[in-house]
């Protein structure tokens, strides 16, 4: 008799190898579907501060034109060190394209557009839906993929 009831207590005392693997299963489940969900807040957040930094470069411009008339290509003239610049958090880079730049002209009217890049190496170069973003002197925002496919609708809205 007193061999049943020490084999009770010691089974008792412990989790079998099929409830061990349970639960080893439904925490692969849970974390299959939770960091991917996190993983997509995160970039989410940090596309809102790329968003941001553009909006507050596009305002630095446009104080600049009602004092002097053009926009400038020059960081210090905007308050920056040196462009590119990097967004607060590091993950992108803000500068003004020089390619499509214009002062103003008796042709032409002055122009800006800024750009928020990825920094490689930081995880947000791996965001293959919202890659970049600009906006310009006329107030248009743009996002394009990875492959320079328009994601606007998506990559502005959220």
């Amino acid at each position: 008799m007193l061999t049943q009831h020490s084999s009770k207590a010691r089974r008792a005392a412990g989790f079998t190898l099929v409830e061990l693997m349970v639960t080893v299963m439904i925490v692969a489940v849970l974390a299959t579907i939770a960091v991917p969900s996190y993983l997509s807040s995160v970039r989410k957040s940090r596309r809102t501060e790329a968003r941001q930094a553009l909006l507050d470069l596009a305002g630095r411009e446009e104080r600049y034109l009602a004092t002097n008339t053009t926009y400038s290509q020059t960081a210090t003239d905007l308050g920056y060190s040196t462009f590119p610049s990097t967004t607060q958090s590091g993950y992108y880079t803000i500068k003004i394209d020089s390619a499509t730049f214009t002062a103003p002209s008796a042709t032409a009217a002055a122009y800006f557009k800024a750009i928020a890049s990825p920094v490689a190496g930081k995880g947000q170069d791996r965001d293959s839906t919202c890659a970049s973003f600009s906006v310009d002197s006329q107030g248009v925002q743009k996002s394009a993929d990875g492959s320079g496919t328009d994601t606007t609708a998506t990559c502005w809205q959220q």
